[in-house]
């Protein structure tokens, strides 16, 4: 059964998300499936630190990105809408190069609130982080 409240399509998330950090960090979504979220980012010399390897705050914005937008998907976009309250990275290994990405589902889909898991992998599908995303559901002034 899916967990989408709206219905969710990959060439409406992109227009959403023009002229915002997502198209600077040229984070594309590419999958959804009933009870996740996937997204990418490319590893260059946007997101590196200065070890030449992906900043481990680039990969809390895949994981904020991913599990922002499918929270939003989530909720009657109408009434209510979803904002970050807490973020959570531990990061597992270095990439220097390619794509990393982030596949985000819920722990949580209550009322009030959501929590979210978000596992960064690269393209060997090594983890490179893991995220735990906490958004506040909160009503929209009619």
């Amino acid at each position: 059964m899916s967990i989408w409240k709206e219905k969710v399509d990959l060439n409406l998330i992109a227009e959403r998300n023009k002229n915002t950090m997502l198209t600077y960090l040229d984070i594309e979504f590419v999958e959804i499936g009933q009870d996740y979220m996937r997204a990418r980012m490319p590893v260059d010399h946007r997101t590196h630190q200065t070890l030449c390897i992906l900043h481990g705050g680039a990969s809390c914005v895949l994981a904020e990105s991913v599990g922002s937008v499918a929270a939003n998907y989530c909720v009657s976009q109408a009434t209510h809408y979803c904002v970050g309250l807490d973020i959570n990275a531990n990061h597992i290994r270095p990439v220097k190069s390619g794509y990393v990405y982030g596949l985000a589902k819920p722990y949580h889909l209550g009322k009030s609130t959501q929590v979210w898991n978000i596992e960064i992998t690269d393209d060997h599908s090594h983890l490179i982080c893991i995220s735990r995303l906490t958004m506040a559901v909160l009503a929209r002034k009619l």
